[in-house]
């Protein structure tokens, strides 16, 4: 494991944007995390990218497509790729969470460099049969493909995230990605979307046993809120992307809401999000960290 050392910015420019699925499998071999994080308009994005070059380390920005009645996918992929490629580190862009499987192929369409469809709620056969229709569209364009299976749930009900039933399956994991051949796997083994209702206890049991049956790397989605000391566990277990929403949201609102709170006058909207720039870059430095401390970089 050795630390990114600096090269030619010529070189910068050809290889600072990275697919999804060649940064998962150099972070798996070399046991760190990279946090996604989801995104909504330009600072969002901006915000993420200038975190990476100041830890030196890659990220993921990824985009609900939920969000598209706010802004249109094609142009959070646009600009999302375009600061990639201008980065000074890897970045990888990616479309998070597609409940369907035209809204993933949609995501191909629109300039996505990898996308994640998740047919959880469904059996597992309609779920395989779901997966691999994207699987099959994407490759065409050599467009990375992340799948889910178990039931990653809602924070809110605590049934979701401690009923052990509805955790992703170790025998159902290694023939689910077989059948699918997907890029990356999201699991449950105790996490779940949106802040948790009491603090969650992963497997860590589970998701050893997945690792060493499944020879994809593994995904975390609702990362946000869970204790340090259980991301760094499930890093040292294999665990390669942990994706962080709701965390960074929240810290869009209350930074903003410090900024408007202490002002002592008129402040612009402009002048608000200026103002919470390094505050944000300095959220998503702290994420890199923690799943990075040795700023390890392919």
């Amino acid at each position: 494991m050795t630390k990114r050392a600096a090269i030619p910015e010529s070189e910068v420019r050809l290889m600072a944007l990275i697919k999804v699925n060649e940064l998962l499998r150099h972070a798996t071999e070399h046991r760190y995390g990279v946090a996604a994080i989801n995104v909504f308009n330009y600072e969002t994005i901006l915000w993420v990218v200038r975190a990476a070059e100041r830890e030196r380390a890659p990220v993921i920005v990824q985009f609900f497509p939920g969000f598209d009645r706010h802004i249109s996918m094609k142009y959070v992929a646009y600009i999302a790729t375009d600061l990639a490629r201008k980065s000074e580190v890897p970045i990888a862009v990616h479309l998070d969470h597609s409940s369907a499987a035209d809204i993933a192929v949609a995501g191909v369409r629109d300039g996505f460099p990898s996308v994640m469809v998740d047919g959880s709620a469904k059996p597992f056969d309609e779920n395989v049969a779901m997966t691999l229709e994207v699987v099959k569209a994407a490759r065409v364009f050599g467009v990375d493909v992340e799948a889910e299976l178990g039931h990653v749930g809602s924070g809110a009900n605590l049934n979701d995230f401690t009923d052990t039933d509805l955790f992703t399956k170790v025998d159902d994991a290694a023939a689910f990605v077989e059948l699918t051949g997907c890029d990356s796997l999201a699991i449950a083994v105790g996490n779940a979307h949106g802040a948790y209702k009491q603090k969650p206890n992963l497997d860590f049991q589970r998701i050893a046993a997945i690792r060493e049956r499944v020879d994809v790397p593994l995904v975390m989605h609702g990362g946000s809120d869970i204790p340090d000391d259980q991301i760094r566990r499930s890093v040292e277990l294999g665990i390669s992307k942990f994706n962080i929403a709701t965390e960074y949201d929240r810290a869009y609102y209350n930074f903003s809401k410090e900024v408007y709170d202490g002002s002592q006058g008129r402040i612009s909207g402009f002048g608000a999000i200026q103002g919470i720039g390094d505050k944000m870059i300095g959220f998503i430095a702290s994420k890199i960290r923690l799943l990075n401390p040795d700023g390890i970089s392919i």
